[in-house]
């Protein structure tokens, strides 16, 4: 279970019980098995092709019913799948791992929580299960990070927030420290200590070489989207490296990076979380 995230059921691929639906197809199927059958009687129809022909009228109606059919089939099919359950399916679903979604919360935001409740289900004391435990408290609750120093066996829970740039008020950290510490919850051995977050901001300084063609405009797209792509990528805890930086520069019609910040990885420690800050891209020349 250690390796159950949204990505790894991204790569399963689709179950075979969710068919490709194809509205054509099964008009020629329907076609073809009225001519059968008129044949088997000693009948014809030579303008089952036509517009305008009843026949045909009624093949089209009843082949839309069955594609809406099948399509219904779909939806009740993939309600059986985490990866591609919503709404009530997915409430459903959480249910059952004892996972309930909180007032207003996103599917993307619940299944992250039904999948660390999975995880987490042993007699207690998992990294998940807490986890699972602190993000359930509020919706604002950004993310969470679980983690021990060496050998001494504190439990911190460092919280990230959704608003004040990442930091964890006080109010919600002793909201989740409560729910985290309760009977049903808590290892008996366990000590768990709260703490908020440390963000950190990084600022993004390069000199980008541009092909001929490419418009200088790209920079401008560029700046403001590399913030959001670390957000989506980078966690709590995580490094972010130049190659990192450079990899999403280097995009068609790019021809090199020259970066001068930040000057080298920044190394995050279990509490920390580093954002991008300002983003400040210009044009070195031009080559091929």
């Amino acid at each position: 279970m250690a390796d159950l995230t949204i990505d790894a059921l991204a790569a399963l691929g689709k179950p075979d019980i969710i068919e490709m639906l194809d509205y054509e197809a099964i008009l020629r199927a329907r076609k073809a098995k009225f001519l059968e059958k008129l044949t088997e009687h000693g009948l014809a129809n030579d303008v089952i092709d036509l517009e305008t022909d009843p026949g045909a009228v009624l093949l089209e109606e009843s082949s839309y019913r069955e594609l809406v059919l099948r399509a219904r089939g779909n939806d009740i099919a993939r309600d059986r799948y985490l990866y591609f359950a919503r709404g009530a399916g997915l409430d459903h679903m959480g249910a059952f791992y004892d996972c309930y979604r909180l007032v207003d919360e996103k599917d993307d935001r619940y299944k992250q929580r039904i999948i660390l409740a999975i995880q987490g289900r042993s007699p207690g004391g998992t990294a998940p299960r807490y986890k699972s435990v602190a993000m359930g408290v509020s919706l604002d609750v950004a993310d969470v990070n679980v983690y021990t120093n060496g050998i001494d066996p504190t439990v911190w829970v460092a919280v990230f927030s959704v608003s004040n740039n990442g930091v964890a008020p006080q109010a919600l950290l002793d909201a989740v420290s409560a729910a985290l510490n309760a009977l049903e919850v808590k290892m008996v051995n366990d000590t768990i200590k709260v703490r908020a977050a440390v963000v950190v901001i990084v600022d993004v300084t390069a000199a980008l070489t541009l092909l001929p063609d490419t418009p200088e405009s790209i920079l401008a797209s560029l700046s403001a989207g590399l913030p959001g792509q670390w957000a989506a990528e980078g966690g709590s805890g995580r490094d972010l490296t130049r190659d990192w930086i450079r990899s999403r520069l280097m995009v068609s019609g790019v021809y090199s990076v020259a970066m001068s910040a930040p000057a080298a990885d920044r190394v995050m420690q279990q509490y920390e979380a580093v954002r991008i800050g300002n983003v400040a891209l210009s044009v070195a020349g031009r080559a091929y």
